[in-house]
């Protein structure tokens, strides 16, 4: 028998099992943003209606600077590359008699055809609700580079126009916190490296992309497991990608296991060292200018490495794992599966991949992210 409507409405209790969490609505925010809907955000003593750069439209670019004090939200790194003054970690500028192009220009290195300022633009600091509108963006995997516009109303704003409205602090909170992955599936999958296989599912709780943990071989959950953290790289793992070292590290980590007995294989959906793979395609668009990997993400706007290896201790975690024996050159997910009560008893290194094609870019990840390179 179908409830009718108005019995939700009679029962409060009944009701607000149905409203969203603060979690919910900072997820949901996200995904407006990368839909290319406005969010308002606010925090103490300001609020602002935010647009993602990456696809807004011009319309409603224009509409934005017609209501009044807009401003284009940029990163630290961002600002840097732009010869402007970046030491904070997001800055605010002015678009008040900039067109539609010249704003994108600023926001995104790919259109800038220079990629070196200066820029004769007046730069401020920007805020806490700033900073919460490029951690939505990235957490979107879009440039991280927002429209501002002051609000006076942010609550009525936000109803009238049926927008998605959150604070500030929530935002920075939920997008910093660890995201519980749950097993939704796992099926056994006999491999070419090995006919003893299984693959699980894992799905976070915040609506992001799931992550896989494959089992190759026949694993002890009691003993050091042969584990490696492997990020998603298209180009590298599908493509077979020379300007990477991905592809091949991945098939010799499952042929070491295979011939170990047995391992795990995490396979986290963070491409790009976390940035996605559109990002990462305007990294390699600005690596063909002649910047190396970390240049091209700070003229991006993001960090060196904007990956979360907490993931790959949860997945542990549930499969029942506490110590590994893991397959890297990296030092930082030594140190983040430690620091993750991950007991790490040895590190295992991968010296394979070299090619004519990617010898900058392993230079670059000895001398500037500190891999331990054969």
């Amino acid at each position: 028998m179908t409830v009718p409507n108005r019995a939700l409405r009679a029962d409060p209790l009944i009701e607000n099992q149905f409203l969203p969490t603060s979690r919910e609505r900072v997820m949901r925010a996200r995904s407006d943003l990368r839909l290319g809907l406005p969010v308002v955000v606010t925090g103490p003593g300001d609020a602002l209606m935010l647009l993602a750069i990456e696809g807004l439209s011009e319309a409603r670019f224009a509409a934005a600077v017609q209501a009044g004090g807009a401003a284009l939200v940029l990163t630290g790194r961002r600002a840097v590359a732009l010869g402007l003054d970046g030491a904070a970690p997001v800055v605010r500028l002015e678009v008040t008699g900039q067109s539609f192009a010249q704003v994108q220009r600023l926001a995104d290195p790919v259109r800038d055809g220079a990629l070196r300022g200066p820029v004769a633009v007046p730069v401020l600091p920007g805020g806490l609700v700033q900073e919460a509108g490029i951690a939505l963006a990235r957490a979107a995997q879009l440039l991280p580079a927002v429209i501002s516009v002051p609000l006076a109303d942010a609550g009525r704003v936000a109803r009238d126009q049926g927008l998605t409205l959150v604070a500030a602090g929530d935002v920075l909170a939920e997008l910093a916190r660890m995201t519980p992955q749950q097993e939704v599936s796992a099926a056994a999958l006999p491999m070419v490296v090995s006919e003893a296989g299984r693959v699980h599912v894992f799905r976070p709780d915040d609506g992001g992309a799931e992550h896989y943990a494959i089992e190759v071989g026949v694993i002890d959950p009691a003993g050091p497991v042969l584990v490696r953290l492997h990020s998603a790289c298209f180009t590298g793992d599908v493509l077979g990608s020379r300007k990477c070292d991905c592809g091949p590290q991945l098939q010799a980590a499952m042929a070491a296991m295979a011939e170990g007995g047995g391992g795990v294989l995490l396979y986290l959906n963070q491409e790009g060292r976390g940035i996605g793979l559109a990002n990462k395609m305007r990294a390699y668009a600005l690596q063909d200018r002649g910047l190396d990997t970390v240049e091209a993400n700070h003229h991006l706007g993001f960090e060196d490495d904007e990956r979360d290896f907490r993931i790959g201790a949860a997945l542990l975690a549930r499969l029942g794992i506490s110590e590994v024996r893991l397959m890297t050159n990296n030092p930082a997910k030594v140190a983040m599966l430690t620091a993750q009560g991950v007991r790490v008893a040895a590190r295992v290194p991968l010296a394979v991949g070299r090619t004519a094609q990617n010898a900058r870019y392993l230079a670059v990840k000895a001398q500037k992210s500190g891999h331990l390179l054969p």
